[in-house]
């Protein structure tokens, strides 16, 4: 039987900028803002809600390039929209930016059509499982010790998290004394590293070596993310039991095959918010599937705990410091942990993400 075309109506997008509770920093970056992006798609008496962490700049990029593909087309046609901003930021360049951009609209636009049809978006997509073990991600290398070892510490005796992560890289000489200092403050729970692609391959290989005897289990971007090569050198060379790791800056699907197919990593990572929102994560999600490989989602927890209930071979959502602050911050609805895992309210429609209007607006650009 034939439905009713569903026009888009409206769409709109801004962003806020939110001051961290403490100077960060990792192994090649330092910030003392993170930038959100709410974009906010209308239909059928309906609005849905995406986001991503970038650029004030993107707001100007839905507003002028992919909102005028998509006002007055079928909001449930999702799969058709992702395909047409792609197309329209051709010349712009597909990642980046762009991919920022188009990673909220899809987001939105896939919280608006499970709430045009009255649904939990993890029953519109399909639940591979209930709930997601998360890790907590912080550790940054402005943290003095005694912030370190209480951060991580709070994530493993608080909210069950069987796996923690910290940042390394700024000063090579005093990780390992950092190391240390975490590794005694999450008993027996599974420790991880991210420096951000701060070394080569040497310094890596070598790291990996004296981090592995203080029991470190997962060591992401060692080098960059970029050099394939040096990856697969990482992994085929790094002691047994630890596990390299990359592709956060996976903006687009052939990134993720090129390397898979480069053997660089033995567990993929995808952003939803980087890589063309939830229908990108879900071609992410595919290959993962076809190569084997397990998958972990970087960042933006509560964005991606529906996708990832949905996701075959997902391990775990990072519950990163910032993203996890802000959207407690920003939005009823957000998943609060217990004993290590999330889940989603299926007594909310959508991704179950409803903005905090009123809690906001002081943040605005």
């Amino acid at each position: 039987m034939a439905r009713d075309h569903v026009a888009i109506q409206r769409i709109e997008a801004r962003a806020y900028s939110i001051p961290t509770d403490a100077p960060e920093a990792d192994g090649t970056f330092a910030w003392d803002r993170t930038t959100i992006i709410i974009v906010e798609v209308s239909a059928g008496g309906q609005k849905g809600l995406g986001y991503t962490y970038s650029s004030a700049i993107v707001t100007r990029l839905v507003d002028n390039i992919l909102a005028p593909v998509l006002m007055g087309e079928d909001a449930l046609a999702v799969p058709r929209h992702w395909k047409a901003m792609i197309g329209a930021v051709r010349n712009l360049g597909w990642r980046g930016l762009c991919a920022n951009a188009i990673s909220a609209v899809d987001v939105a636009l896939w919280d608006l059509k499970a709430r045009l049809f009255g649904l939990p978006l993890v029953e519109l997509l399909g639940a591979a499982r209930n709930e997601v073990p998360i890790y907590g991600s912080g550790g940054f290398t402005t943290y003095s010790l005694e912030r370190l070892a209480q951060q991580l510490g709070n994530w493993v005796s608080e909210q069950g998290c069987r796996f923690v992560k910290m940042k390394i890289g700024s000063h090579p000489e005093e990780d390992l004394k950092r190391i240390r200092t975490a590794r005694s403050a999450i008993g027996t729970a599974d420790l991880m590293i991210d420096a951000n692609g701060a070394f080569d391959c040497k310094q890596a290989l070598l790291f990996a070596e004296k981090a592995a005897c203080i029991g470190i289990v997962w060591f992401e971007e060692p080098v960059s993310s970029d050099d394939l090569t040096g990856l697969r050198l990482l992994r085929d060379r790094a002691p047994g039991g630890l596990e390299i790791a990359a592709g956060e800056y996976g903006y687009e699907p052939f990134y993720f095959k090129r390397m898979m197919d480069a053997g660089a990593v033995d567990v993929i990572q995808a952003d939803a918010t980087r890589c063309c929102g939830y229908t990108g994560f879900l071609e992410a999600a595919a290959l993962a599937d076809a190569h084997p490989l397990p998958l972990s989602a970087h960042t933006a927890p509560a964005l991606h705990l529906p996708v990832c209930c949905s996701a075959p071979r997902l391990r775990h959502i990072e519950w990163f410091h910032d993203h996890a602050r802000i959207e407690q911050m920003f939005f009823d609805g957000a998943p609060v942990p217990k004993d290590g895992v999330i889940r989603p309210d299926l007594s909310r429609e959508g991704h179950g993400l409803d903005l905090k209007r009123a809690d906001i607006e002081q943040f605005a650009v």
